[in-house]
């Protein structure tokens, strides 16, 4: 038995060295690029927990009219949450993050669009759209990120233009609430030497929740007009030298985060009876407003054995707006100091 078994290992062994052309296509794995380590690296040979999303995956996130927190949706360990709607999303790391929601507190997760920190929580709830890629990287980052990254790093890459290339898309999704989302990206070339990129995303959703009782005269709610966009210019004149310009901005209006009160039958997690997700009883102003500006510059020039590169941001919140009530009832409340 031993000796027949010896004998076949090696006709196993070469069966398997050899397989067949239909086989090895099937097996093919696509190489991912990333940046985790602030240069061009197979994600293979990146020594950081990193996830990556790309393409399809990346581009239906936004597709239903959703925010940045639909990210947490497809990215293991990544968790975000708001306490202010659509603006000052929180992120989360292996559970490490920060729960302060106050307009200057600071968070242990660094995020990043196309090289420039948003430090402002504000800023960070930038709509996703028209991205080459989301790299997370978990664990500490300040090596290559700076402060403010012990939890992690988000990392958002726009799509760049591309010399000689006319091309451009648009997309359109509708959901409840007469809820809709519109994307569109145009790629245009200059000449040999410069293209233009422009992107935009616009998202709506009517008011679907009624305050009957509020005297403020704010009796709907949670509906929103939110507007993004990002023009980009490049200008390559040679194989070593490209200089790549941004401006991007953002306009919100809408709704502040609903707080609910005495919506959980005491001693359970239950929901009252007769509960109804469309009526609330309030009676505080819950409106937001918000509007960004940045723009960036990317100087890179390639000398053989090194790379330099010059990265110049600005961050701007133009408005800031957001006002709750907090208490999620009618009437006057009681302070117990």
């Amino acid at each position: 038995m031993s000796a027949a078994a010896v004998l076949l290992l090696p006709a196993a062994a070469r069966a398997a060295e050899t397989p067949s052309e239909g086989a090895a296509a099937s097996t093919t794995v696509e190489e991912v690029i990333v940046t985790a380590e602030r240069r061009e690296e197979r994600l293979l040979d990146v020594p950081v927990s990193t996830s990556v999303l790309s393409g399809a995956p990346l581009a239906v996130l936004g597709s239903a009219g959703q925010d940045i927190r639909q990210l947490a949706f497809a990215v293991p360990s990544l968790n975000i949450e708001s306490s202010n709607g659509r603006t000052f999303p929180r992120f989360y790391i292996r559970g490490y993050g920060n729960t302060d929601f106050t307009s200057f507190a600071s968070q242990p997760v660094g995020l990043y669009y196309d090289d420039i920190v948003q430090e402002s929580p504000a800023l960070k709830g930038f709509p996703i759209f028209d991205q080459a890629d989301v790299e997370v990287l978990r664990g500490p980052q300040g090596t290559l990120f700076g402060r403010n990254s012990p939890a992690g790093v988000v990392k958002f890459e726009s799509a760049k233009p591309v010399l000689g290339q006319f091309s451009g898309s648009a997309s359109v999704s509708d959901g409840t609430y007469n809820t809709a989302n519109l994307e569109g990206v145009l790629n245009l070339p200059i000449n040999d030497q410069m293209a233009f990129r422009a992107s935009a995303q616009g998202q709506h959703r009517d008011n679907w929740v009624s305050a009957p009782r509020n005297p403020a005269g704010d009796r709907n709610l949670e509906g929103y007009d939110d507007w993004a966009v990002r023009l980009q210019l490049l200008y390559k004149p040679s194989d070593t030298f490209n200089a790549l310009f941004n401006v991007h901005g953002r306009a919100l209006n809408g709704s502040a985060r609903l707080f609910r009160a005495n919506m959980i039958t005491l001693g359970t997690n239950s929901i009252v009876p007769g509960f109804d997700p469309a009526t609330i009883y309030t009676d505080g102003y819950n409106g937001q407003s918000f509007s960004s500006l940045g723009a960036n510059v990317h100087l890179t020039l390639s000398t053989p054995g090194v790379t330099y590169q010059s990265i110049t941001g600005y961050e701007s919140i133009r408005h800031y707006l957001t006002i709750g009530d907090i208490d999620g009832g009618y009437g006057p409340g009681v302070f117990v100091p």
